[in-house]
């Protein structure tokens, strides 16, 4: 027998989540307008530069990246075109991986599960993804 569970939470849980999760992506978007502000700044740029093949100019890779995580974070925000917000969330955060692969020096003390602070700071992302499957809309029946 192939049985499913199915837990009720209640909307506003739900709501508090979307929103604490648009609060810290439009957050960490906008210090990344700011030169210096983001403590991942660095990280992100040379990341970028890894998957763009440095065609994507610097500054105006950060500014992107700026632009699109603040964009995810007001849509969950403000609850608008939230398919889309956590879409483009998981789009994004399958990138953010990657410094594990590109710059292990930077990402472990001891590979492969020695984290440096870099390393937590990607890692923490599980979490980030697992809130947004949790809040993904239900298709209207």
């Amino acid at each position: 027998m192939n049985a499913v569970a199915t837990i009720s939470v209640n909307r506003r849980y739900l709501d508090l989540l979307r929103i604490s999760i648009g609060i810290i992506y439009f957050w960490f978007g906008a210090l990344k307008f700011f030169p210096g502000f983001s403590p991942a700044e660095d990280l992100a740029i040379n990341t970028i530069n890894k998957l763009t093949f440095h065609i994507v100019p610097q500054p105006v890779n950060i500014l992107l990246l700026a632009t699109w995580e603040s964009a995810v974070g007001l849509m969950l925000i403000f609850g608008k075109w939230v398919r889309i917000a956590l879409a483009s969330l998981f789009l994004h955060m399958a990138c953010t991986f990657t410094p594990l692969l590109f710059f292990p020096d930077l990402s472990f003390k001891y590979a492969p599960y020695g984290f440096t602070l870099v390393g937590q700071y990607i890692m923490k992302n599980i979490i980030i993804i697992c809130a947004a499957l949790v809040i993904w809309p239900k298709k209207e029946q």
